[in-house]
């Protein structure tokens, strides 16, 4: 079992040696990214409920890449003016 364990250790100390030096990325959470999309928290919810925009759950937080989500502005935008001409609002 110690031998496993240092096995692990090892590994371990090997990817941090290797990705430790990596650029921190900056996770947006649930209020940043309605802020930037000018979206209610509903209709976040309705963005991961359909796949429209991948996130990550930690301890029932929800994180989102700020790639991922500026790569369904123009989405939400397009949305948007389709509502718009409709008489509605998202």
């Amino acid at each position: 079992m110690l031998s496993a364990f240092r096995t692990f250790a090892d590994r371990l100390d090997t990817l941090c040696r290797l990705y430790g030096d990596m650029e921190e990325k900056k996770w947006l959470d649930n209020q940043e990214v309605c802020l930037l999309l000018k979206v209610s928290p509903r209709t976040l919810q309705t963005l991961r409920d359909n796949g429209t925009l991948a996130y990550t759950q930690i301890c029932h937080k929800t994180y989102y890449k700020p790639e991922d989500v500026e790569s369904i502005i123009r989405i939400v935008e397009e949305r948007r003016k389709r509502a718009e001409s409709m008489g509605k609002s998202i």
